[in-house]
This record gives structure tokens, sequence and C-alpha cells, in this order.
């Protein structure tokens, strides 16, 4: 099978990519144009996170990149390059988008919607009529005031909480009116939080934990910075921040993930649109990544219904940090009755915990502790780790560039038994 595929070289992507090479022949790679050498990212990727040799090898003769444009009508290209891109594939896989929780509005529909567009007018230029694969995301319920969220709901009555749940919710339904109206089928995918149990590293694609750690350590950084916090004596402050003690969050571990969607993939399509749910047995409770900024700043959280009418100068510059917060009130829960049905009975999974979140973030490698966090020095290394623009100073990064920057881990995240299946909510 020929697979196109969007967003290869993003967090998600890099996986799907990995898992459809262990599987199929050669993939056609549509990079965003002037992004960079995406054929070297990927294999410095299967190099850092442990692929076979034999795969890193077999690259240049398995996948080829087109620089494209997914928001530009004809992907950027000429019409005929376009035709003979549509005409040479049997599968396309839809996962480039904008990710930004608080991004502009404008912006998030150029590329999420505009560009799903624009994809599928590739699909059906294609003279295989290739499959359509959409990677959407758990977060089009929005702010659907039902706690259980099914695979075929799709309603913007009660709005979203952020400009990108709108844009993906847009970009599903013109998937959906288009295989309606074509009478093609095409089939939905709709991850929740993925995550990884690998440190941050220059070979790596960023994903939501590093989201977290750049708003700790900014957060951080700036009420060191603001004289609002003593990096000497630090005394812990009552930071009060809007949020629900009950809520949780289903996150899953991208490597299970990526398995599950590629082995639905394989199915005949169930009808004209076919959604799945890709999500964990497990939440993860709110308390958790609490527990966890707690653990490394001076500061005790108390989740209030209303924000503060007298906030604090710290509690301001939390909330001068957008995108994060605003899922401190998510209690969703995700069936995926028909994603069950499809794959049978998972006997296990990667336990997404404590550990491995501390793992994903690189807290134990960036020797952030408790007791040091708030040293200026420290916070600017350990800041420059997930944001290339904030150097280090030069005298300092020699001999901190290998914690800066530790190993990716090859070693796959630890697994648990599902004894009680896909039920355990």
């Amino acid at each position: 099978m020929e697979i196109a595929i969007t967003g290869a070289t993003g967090f998600l992507g890099v996986h799907l990519v990995r898992e459809l090479l262990e599987r199929n022949v050669s993939l056609t790679v549509l990079a965003h144009a002037g992004s960079g050498d995406a054929a070297g990212r990927l294999a410095r990727f299967l190099q850092v996170t442990g692929a076979s040799p034999r795969l890193v090898d077999d690259l240049p003769r398995r996948v080829s990149v087109v620089d494209v444009d997914v928001a530009e009508p004809f992907l950027g290209l000429s019409q005929a390059e376009f035709r003979r891109v549509a005409d040479g594939v049997d599968a396309i896989w839809h996962s480039a988008a904008q990710t930004k929780l608080a991004g502009d509005l404008a912006e998030l529909h150029h590329v999420n919607v505009d560009g799903t567009r624009n994809m599928l007018a590739l699909a059906a230029a294609g003279g295989r009529r290739p499959r359509f694969y959409h990677v959407s995301t758990a977060f089009v319920a929005g702010l659907s005031p039902e706690p259980v969220v099914y695979e075929d709901q799709l309603d913007a009555s009660r709005g979203f909480a952020s400009p990108y749940e709108r844009s993906k919710y847009a970009a599903e339904v013109a998937v959906r009116d288009w295989a309606a109206g074509s009478g093609r089928p095409v089939v939905v995918f709709r991850p929740s939080v993925l995550l990884s149990h690998r440190p941050p590293h220059p070979d790596l694609p960023s994903d939501t934990l590093e989201a977290v750690a750049r708003f700790m350590l900014t957060i951080a950084s700036m009420a060191v910075e603001g004289g609002l916090v003593d990096a000497e004596e630090p005394t812990v402050q009552t930071v009060r921040v809007v949020g629900d003690p009950r809520a949780r969050w289903n996150v899953m571990a991208v490597e299970d993930a990526v398995r599950d969607m590629v082995r639905l993939a394989e199915r005949p399509p169930a009808g004209t649109t076919t959604t799945y749910h890709i999500v964990s047995s497990r939440d993860l409770p709110v308390s958790l990544p609490i527990d966890l900024l707690e653990s490394f700043l001076p500061v005790r959280v108390e989740l209030v219904e209303h924000a503060p009418a007298d906030p604090t100068p710290l509690e301001r510059i939390i909330g001068m940090v957008p995108g994060f917060l605003m899922y401190l009130r998510h209690r969703h829960i995700f069936d995926d009755t028909r994603t069950r049905t499809a794959l049978g009975e998972r006997v296990a999974e990667t336990l997404v915990d404590r550990d491995y979140l501390l793992s994903g973030l690189g807290i134990a490698e960036l020797d952030l502790a408790s007791d040091g966090l708030l040293n200026s020095e420290l916070l600017t290394r350990a800041l420059s780790a997930y944001d290339p623009t904030v150097q280090a100073d030069p005298a300092a990064r020699a001999d901190a560039d290998a914690r800066t920057y530790p190993a990716a881990r090859t070693d796959p995240a630890p697994r648990v038994e599902s004894t009680q299946g896909w039920s355990n909510r």
C-alpha cells in the first residue's frame, strides 16, 4: 500500500510514521515547505528512539518527501504535481494541524479547516480512490454538559473551551460533509491527550508534557524576576486557580495510540464516516499534575469556582499564561464502544502515572528539585531545554548541555495488565 501522510514530523506524526513503516512498504511524506529536512528529522527520531538499524537504513528507499503547504489550494503545488501525488497513493493520513490551544482562530481555521479541505481535494483527485484517515481530537466535544461523549457525537451548540477545539470541530464537519456528498468512506480518529515517557531532546518533537513543563518553568522564572518569590528562601504561597477538584483528563501513551489507529485502519470502513475514540482505559485525576506543580514550586494550589476578584501578583502572572489552565474543569468520559468492539479486549496498556510523567518531563535528568528550582541559572537552563529562544549563560552551557538535553529513552514505558478490560474509568 502506498500511503501519503501529513504532519509526519510532529509529535503524533513521527510515531505514526514508524508504526506505518513497520506494517507497509513505502510512504509519501507531505512535509510543510520550509520546515527543514523532513527525511533527516525522521531518521534521527528513529535512531534516538531505538528503531532497528535496518529500518533507519531503508528510510531513503521507503520514504519520499514532497514539500507542500496544506493550507493553500493544490497544497501549494502545480496542478500537474498535485495530480501526480494524488494518483500515486492508496491511502491518505491527515494528521497535520496547528495545535496552539489559545491561538488565533483565523490562523487555526486556515490550517486546520482549509488544510483539511485541501487534503480531501487530494483524495477526490486520486485515480485510485484513496482511503482517507483524518486525525481529529476527542476534545471536539467542547463544552458539552453531558458527562459521556460518544463516538458519533458532534455538536457545537454549547461552544468550546478553546479556539483549537472549535477549529478541529469545523474540520471534522468538513470531513463528514465530503464523505456524505461523495459517497466515499472516511475514518476519523479522535485521540485524547497523547504523552511520551521520553524526556525533551532536540531530535524529538515536543508534546503536551513539554507544554506543561514550559508552563511551570515560565511561571517560576517570571515570579523570580518580578521579585514575587525569594529564590534563596522561598515561602509557600496559596494560588487560587479556576478549576474543579473532580476534573480528570484522559491521557494515553502515544505508542499505544498509533498502534490502535493503524490496526483500525486495516479494517474495512464500516460506513460513510467511521469515528473511533482513541483513549486510555484510565483517566488522570487533576490532583496528580497539581501535586507535581506543588512538588517543584513553592505554591499550594486551591481550585476555585470563579476567578478571584482580588488576584495576587502571582495569580495574575499565572493567568497570563494561556492554554493549560482552561482544562482544569474537564470531566468528560469518552465512550469507545466502537473502538473496543473493533480491536477486541486490550490485555495490557502503558501505565501513565507519576513516574511516567516525571520521566516525560525530564525532571530527574534536569536535576530539578524543590530546593533548587528557583535558582536563576537552573531556571534558564531548564527553560532552554523546552524553548530554544531562551539562551543559558555561555559559561554555564558547556557543562550543562548533557543535562539540558538528556539522552532520549529507548526502553518501552511500563505496561500494566488490564484485568478489568477497558471499563476502568
